[in-house]
């Protein structure tokens, strides 16, 4: 039994059959490159080697997918390293002796590098000098805009091994691949498919490199104007908050100003009057028992002008304003006191900078005390110390007058009964202030044998300001020249 011999192929019918079934794929909406990527002319495989062909063509396509998008997923790692990719799938593919990818001058002007030749064995050429002769010259005609995109200037045993394949971009040539390969290795149309692909997708890569380096460079100029804006921002409130405070202590001068120019013209002068009296009277007295009261009289008058004129000048006075707190503290003991009372200041632990509110407060508490001493407590030494501790600054100003603890307490608690009246006004400033700080005001019998005030304020985030030197050894003392200091508080005179 003999078997029938295979129909004779006929050339012409195959072409012609390839032309209508291209034509019949392309009105289904599929490319005119499916042909040549699979290498089917028809849907039932007629032919065993044909059917062959179409497989080992299948398998190079797949591998050079493949290639394609393990190069084109390194994008997020910018133009370079993106081309470089590109150009080792299309040697690969090819097989290639030598591959040229090329950017035309002006185009994709973020892409880098413009150019690069990758030469036998995947080595890249980075100086055109060394490249042969016919790849320089196509680098130089693709980068000037006049590369022959489809090769039809070559011979036919050229053209074999050897293709142009145009970058393009929004229907416009922004570059090529061009590629030769080993005699034995013949370029056909799925190799031209997987370059067409190849190149189309590297233009898109590389304009989207473009947009990510530039939305990049766009994300850290608004990061660092940003930054810029809110230190600005910040400033700025500082500013305000500073031009706030001068506006303050601005209305606070004037205020105190006034009031020391009315003290001055008219309290001041009513007590001088009082004591010019008093010693006109006593001029014409010669009963002893009331020329002793008048001297008592006139005594008092001239402390009163004393105080006056003391409290003029702290009025006056903006000379505390640039000073730190123990700084304030000896001047007010050296200016503000009269020649009878004997001050001393005492600064114990590491001083640390407060804030100009507390300190004026901490300062305005102090004068108020050493008033009342001066006045009330018919003291004759008084001391002022002032210790900074971790977290927390006491202030606390002892006499060895008069006072009495439970005493200035019960005209403290009537004052805040009676409401806002002239009487006692000092002491609840006072308490009124340590409040506003957070702190505490507190009356006791001092080691002097006076009354001690005792100020304490918390300080947040404050280091250990402990006193660091040795147990035992004296604090810093400041007297005012008119006495000799003591070495501690609590020796009794």
């Amino acid at each position: 039994m003999t078997t029938a011999p295979w129909p004779p192929r006929r050339g012409g019918q195959r072409a012609g059959g390839q032309r209508a079934g291209g034509q019949r794929l392309t009105s289904m909406g599929h490319g005119p490159d499916l042909d040549a990527l699979t290498g089917l002319r028809s849907g039932k495989p007629s032919y065993y080697p044909e059917y062959r062909v179409s497989a080992e063509r299948l398998r190079r396509v797949i591998l050079a997918l493949d290639r394609i998008s393990a190069a084109l997923v390194r994008t997020m790692e910018g133009s370079e390293a993106l081309v470089r990719a590109v150009v080792e799938a299309a040697a690969d593919h090819l097989s290639a002796d030598w591959v040229v990818f090329a950017l035309l001058d002006g185009a994709l002007p973020d892409s880098r590098p413009r150019h690069l030749v990758l030469g036998p064995d995947g080595v890249e050429w980075t100086g055109l000098d060394l490249v042969p002769a016919a790849v320089r010259h196509h680098v130089r005609q693709i980068c000037a805009g006049r590369a022959v995109e489809d090769g039809s200037d070559h011979d036919p045993e050229t053209t074999r091994r050897h293709r142009h394949i145009p970058i393009r971009l929004d229907g416009r040539t922004v570059g090529g691949f061009v590629a030769w390969t080993p005699p034995d290795r013949e370029i056909d149309e799925t190799d031209n498919s997987v370059l067409r692909i190849l190149a189309g997708q590297t233009a898109a890569a590389l304009q989207n490199c473009a947009l990510l380096d530039r939305s990049e460079r766009l994300y850290a100029r608004t990061a660092r104007q940003a930054d810029d804006l809110k230190q600005r921002n910040a400033e700025l409130e500082r500013t305000q908050q500073e031009l706030g405070a001068a506006r303050q202590r601005e209305v606070l001068d004037d205020e105190r100003h006034r009031i020391a120019r009315e003290l001055h013209d008219s309290v001041t002068q009513y007590a001088l009057s009082a004591g010019m009296h008093i010693e006109l009277c006593r001029s014409e007295i010669d009963d002893p028992r009331l020329r002793a009261q008048l001297d008592t009289a006139k005594d008092l008058t001239r402390r009163a002008v004393e105080q006056l004129r003391s409290a003029i000048y702290a009025l006056n006075d903006d000379g505390c304003a640039d000073k730190d707190l123990p700084a304030m503290l000896r001047r007010l003991s050296t200016v503000h006191m009269p020649d009878e009372l004997r001050v001393e200041v005492r600064i114990g632990g590491k001083p640390v900078a407060l804030p100009a509110d507390t300190e004026q407060s901490l300062f305005r508490i102090a004068g108020e005390a050493l008033f009342n001493t001066a006045v009330h407590a018919d003291a004759g030494r008084a001391v002022v110390r002032l210790a900074y501790r971790c977290r927390q600054v006491r202030l606390t100003i002892s006499d060895d007058g008069r006072g009495s603890p439970e005493e200035v307490r019960r005209s403290l608690r009537a004052a805040d009964l009676a409401g806002p009246s002239g009487e006692h006004r000092g002491l609840v400033n006072m308490q009124a202030r340590a409040r506003e700080m957070g702190g505490s005001l507190t009356f006791r019998r001092a080691r002097l044998g006076g009354l001690q005030v005792q100020v304490e304020i918390p300080v947040p985030g404050c280091d250990d300001t402990r006193d660091p030197r040795p147990q035992g050894r004296p604090e810093s003392t400041e007297a005012c020249p008119q006495g000799r200091a003591e070495s501690t508080e609590g020796t009794r005179p």
